[in-house]
């Protein structure tokens, strides 16, 4: 079996079994660095951002995720994001303050692999984290 009939059927096992591990493993043997995100789309006016902002990024790195801080005011970080946002919610009037969508590869070729909306205690925030990335 080449790489191409391999990627093939890690395509089909993806969608047949809904791992994102296999997903992970195709992007790899395509050739694209692989790393796992999760991105705070977060306002400057949110009590509920602010708070989350005292452990979020903490609990992302403990969990071997790269942490991108987006604030709604900040465009040029927005502008760079807005595509990964706009995926998950075209009119943004479902959205969470904050939301933070978990993803492979945000610059390039990324799929959202889940969300946590809204603010969290710590170890719940962990926990909804860890279930995404867990994911099987």
């Amino acid at each position: 079996m080449g790489p191409g009939e391999l990627a093939i059927a890690l395509v089909r096992y993806r969608y047949a079994l809904g791992s994102n591990k296999l997903l992970l493993l195709l992007f790899a043997l395509r050739g694209h660095a692989v790393r796992l995100a999760v991105i705070k789309f977060s306002s400057e006016d949110c009590g509920v951002c602010h708070k989350m902002s005292f452990y979020d990024r903490k609990v992302a790195e403990e969990l071997s995720l790269e942490f991108v801080d987006v604030k709604m005011q900040d465009t040029a970080t927005y502008k760079k994001y807005r595509k990964v946002l706009l995926t998950q919610y075209p009119d943004k009037s479902q959205m969470g303050w904050p939301t933070y969508l978990v993803c492979h590869s945000p610059e390039t070729e990324f799929q959202i692999l889940g969300e946590v909306k809204g603010g969290h205690p710590k170890g719940e925030f962990r926990i909804r984290l860890q279930s995404i990335v867990n994911q099987d």
